[in-house]
């Protein structure tokens, strides 16, 4: 196992057993949205606090809080969300998201492990730090659906903050 691997090994488990702003925030005026995916049995709740949601895509997430259970992939990938979302604006979340999923996305270039990621135009303008330790999961196609469930719960969540 190469250094890199055990690397993002141990961010993966860090996130899982001292997971980043875990708990609940007072809906309302916070949203919460719950995730689940039936395939597996995870479930993520994700409570937002976004500063002016009439502002679009300029709004601030000033707070976020997760919760729920499953897997490590899943839990993981929640707290590693929350901490690279929070005090960012709706449109870097956006692009953020944007970019974690193409990481996501199933590439023949991206399941070679002696080959370097190749960032699409977006991708290369961000970073994604911790997120880059779930790179190998599109290794295991059925466990993409585990990383991508916080993020999907998060968007539901930003669309219902922006809608009210």
């Amino acid at each position: 196992m190469s250094g890199l691997e055990d690397l993002y090994r141990e961010i993966i488990l860090d996130h899982y057993r001292s997971p980043r702003n875990r708990g609940e925030l007072e809906s309302p005026p916070a949203v919460r949205v719950e995730g689940f995916n039936p395939l597996c049995g995870d479930e993520i709740v994700v409570y937002i606090d976004v500063d002016d949601s009439a502002s679009g895509d300029a709004a601030v997430v000033t707070d976020i809080r997760i919760g729920g259970q499953g897997c490590s992939i899943s839990q993981s990938s929640a707290s590693m969300m929350s901490a690279a979302v929070k005090g960012r604006s709706i449109g870097e979340i956006r692009d953020l998201t944007k970019s974690f999923k193409s990481m996501m996305s199933i590439h023949e270039e991206g399941l070679d492990a002696e080959t370097e990621p190749q960032e699409d135009s977006a991708g290369a303008e961000l970073k994604l730090g911790d997120l880059e330790a779930l790179r190998g999961v599109v290794k295991f196609p059925v466990r993409i659906k585990c990383a991508t469930l916080g993020w999907n719960t998060l968007q539901q969540g930003i669309d219902e903050a922006l809608s009210s």
